[in-house]
């Protein structure tokens, strides 16, 4: 792979839980994200797949540093996420930006669209004055599908994807070089979601992007991202090339997962075989020990009940963190 522009090593957020009104005390801890590795090279698109609860969107936030990492370390273009100095936080939320799954709740009601996408502009010295900010917005505009004219509207205006588009437009506006995706299309109709993939695609295209694409949809993950990940609980169980993963999934969890995959062919949906998980999923704030999956695994062993996985690279670019898997 080429060289990394995102970094991410043995990545933690845990969440404290305190109780008391006056006197508060932690008496433990969710335990959202526990121990990521991974690397995103410059122009590529990571998936990032799971249930809900498994810890994605918490990943993708404290990747950029809007959550503080509780362990770990997060490079993104040479600047690390934890160096609290003015000029590298400033540096990094230029170059690293965020598209948010709910485009209702993510844009300021009491702002117009020239002030929510003109903000980044003033606050990064990019544009010094008010009339070139607003040019440059009708442009970002243009270039997400809508009206420049649109830019003195405000949210509720405009409908769910435009909204989106909005979003979009917002996150372009610092030219910046990675930017993640917080299911940017699970709270749009079935109709505006292609529009919205096809609109980061070409972004993407035309500007270099690289992208780290989190979602439930696991078709559209094939789609649009070179390789995906798999997490569950807080831990990543698989990595590896969106066409190997989907043809050769090597972890229990993964096969479950794309075993409820809608096919659109009834004749080959009646002859695949559905794997059925029993169980619930364990809490994060009492996760079980070993393998976290082992608990609902239908291979799981009893080493898997007291030793964690080592997280290890069995085929070429093919991570997994399972003791059942072979390879080297």
């Amino acid at each position: 792979m080429e060289t990394p522009l995102v970094t991410v090593h043995n990545l933690k957020k845990h969440f404290p839980i305190q109780r008391g009104i006056i006197w508060q005390r932690t008496v433990g801890h969710v335990q959202a994200v526990d121990g990521l590795n991974f690397d995103i090279a410059k122009g590529e698109t990571l998936g990032m797949v799971g249930e809900s609860g498994c810890g994605k969107s918490t990943a993708g936030r404290t990747l950029l540093g809007l959550y503080p990492a509780t362990e770990g370390e997060v490079v993104i273009d040479g600047v690390s996420v934890r160096d609290q100095t003015a000029a590298s936080q400033k540096a990094l939320r230029r170059n690293a930006q965020m598209i948010f799954q709910d485009p209702f709740a993510s844009l300021n009601p009491r702002w117009t669209v020239n002030a929510i996408i003109g903000e980044p502009l003033r606050i990064h010295h990019l544009l010094p004055t008010a009339a070139e900010r607003a040019d440059r917005v009708a442009e970002l505009l243009e270039l997400v599908g809508l009206n420049g004219r649109y830019r003195n509207r405000f949210p509720h205006e405009f409908s769910g994807g435009q909204r989106q588009r909005i979003g979009i437009a917002r996150a372009l506006a610092t030219n910046p070089a990675f930017i993640v995706c917080d299911e940017p299309i699970s709270a749009l109709d079935v109709s505006i979601q292609a529009q919205v993939v096809n609109l980061l695609e070409d972004l993407q295209a035309q500007f270099g992007l690289t992208y780290l694409f989190i979602a439930h949809d696991l078709s559209m993950v094939r789609h649009i991202c070179d390789r995906v990940a798999v997490m569950y609980l807080g831990k990543m169980m698989e990595l590896a090339p969106s066409d190997e993963l989907y043809e050769r999934p090597l972890h229990p969890y993964t096969q479950a997962l794309l075993s409820a995959v809608p096919i659109p062919d009834p004749k080959l949906a009646r002859q695949r075989q559905r794997i059925i998980l029993q169980g619930d999923v364990p809490s994060p704030v009492n996760p079980p020990s070993g393998c976290r999956f082992h608990t609902r695994c239908p291979i799981a062993q009893p080493r898997c009940k007291v030793e964690e996985p080592v997280w290890r690279e069995v085929a070429s670019q093919h991570w997994v963190a399972c003791h059942e898997v072979a390879g080297g």
